[in-house]
């Protein structure tokens, strides 16, 4: 049967409503978090602690939790386990009296991530057909960014129709909560893998997706990361364009609008081009994006290129992930636990360091850096593959 012909399995589709409906409770919340720390005493050190500590605490525990998650059996509990802990913390937060109480809470829940991740992506590369796997992490990604769309439009409504205050929204994201709960306890229900895959049920593959360039590609992809420049500046920049603070919440939506609808495009790209070949096309878009808001002047110019970035995404998020599951072999846990944590200390450290330029070189300066490591990828890239191809 052709890839075409054949349908996701119902486990990935379960999967992609659970991260739709998390997505959709985790982005009430965020985009309201400096507004909130700041309305209980914190300030801009505070906000970058919550971040920092969040994110390096995410990626330490999915790299363990990959471990655990390589026995199969593992992986229904530990994603249970997460998103309970993600749906119990979460509204917590609204009864939070000091900041370092948000820095906690924040820590715990993605902390949750962090356990739930690996073993979520290892159960849907088991249950998918390896010529269907772009497609069904295309989905997954998909209906994530979908949920981050409605989370902070549901938001933004409460708040401007006066029907709840801060602490209030937070408290309601329990109620999607519930639901995600409730489907992740469906989704890992009798969750079974598919026989293997004969090789000719897969795109071609290029160069960095063969067993000898496992590492390579895994460096290459996290190298990507280090260079790309956080959301919180790309944000910081919009607004120093001229977009108002109020928007920011909508530009946030708008953004994920475009992830959603071009993770499907991604994934089904994956599947016909293979994974490399449509991360580079990412990373080229990337390239220009970042100069672009190196020159940019203006808010339109700001929402243009803010929106594009989710074209990024779209374009390489899935695709990492299916080469992930494609390189992981037997070991689907510990192969998504590395991926995760390899690119999380990356960003980690590449937004410190453009933070660092950002600041005392001041914006385009930092545009400009990013742009050029990407560049460098790009480049580089592109002459392996001729390379490869120049000797086959």
């Amino acid at each position: 049967m052709s890839a075409d012909r054949e349908r996701l399995p119902r486990q990935a589709v379960l999967f992609g409503w659970v991260s739709l409906l998390n997505d959709f409770a985790s982005e009430m919340v965020y985009p309201l978090l400096p507004a909130f720390v700041t309305s209980i005493g914190g300030g801009a050190a505070a906000l970058g602690a919550l971040d920092g500590a969040a994110d390096f605490a995410s990626t330490f525990v999915k790299f363990w939790a990959g471990k655990l998650a390589d026995r199969q059996e593992r992986r229904g509990p530990l994603i249970v386990l997460g998103y309970f802990v993600a749906v119990v913390v979460r509204p917590v937060i609204a009864l939070a009296g000091a900041a370092w109480q948000v820095i906690g809470l924040r820590v715990t829940d993605r902390i949750g991530k962090g356990i739930r991740t690996p073993a979520r992506d290892a159960l849907i590369a088991d249950v998918t057909p390896t010529s269907l796997r772009g497609r069904a992490f295309g989905l997954q990604r998909g209906m994530d960014h979908a949920g981050a769309v409605i989370g902070p439009l549901v938001a933004w409504y409460l708040l401007q129709s006066r029907t709840a205050g801060i602490p209030k929204v937070i408290e309601s994201s329990a109620i999607p909560g519930v639901l995600v709960l409730i489907l992740a306890i469906w989704a890992t229900s009798g969750a079974r893998r598919v026989a293997h895959q004969a090789p000719q049920a897969v795109a071609p593959v290029a160069p960095a997706e063969r067993p000898g360039e496992r590492h390579t590609a895994l460096y290459v992809i996290a190298f990507f990361y280090f260079v790309r420049m956080p959301e919180t500046l790309m944000i910081l920049r919009s607004q120093e364009l001229g977009v108002p603070v109020a928007s920011v919440l909508l530009l946030w939506a708008a953004l994920h609008v475009v992830r959603s609808s071009s993770s499907f495009v991604g994934g089904a790209l994956n599947d016909r081009r293979g994974s490399a070949s449509t991360m580079w096309l990412g990373w080229a878009c990337y390239v220009f994006i970042a100069f672009g808001f190196a020159l940019a002047e203006g808010p339109g110019a700001a929402w243009a290129l803010f929106l594009a970035l989710g074209v990024v995404a779209g374009l390489t998020e899935s695709p990492e992930r299916a080469l992930v599951a494609r390189l992981a072999g037997g070991k689907q846990g510990s192969g998504f636990g590395f991926y995760h944590a390899l690119t999380g200390v990356a960003s980690l450290a590449g937004a410190i360091a453009l933070g660092e330029i950002y600041q005392r070189l001041g914006a385009a300066q930092a545009f400009f850096a990013s742009a050029a490591g990407a560049g460098v990828l790009v480049g580089a890239w592109s002459a392996v593959a001729l390379s490869a191809r120049e000797q086959e």
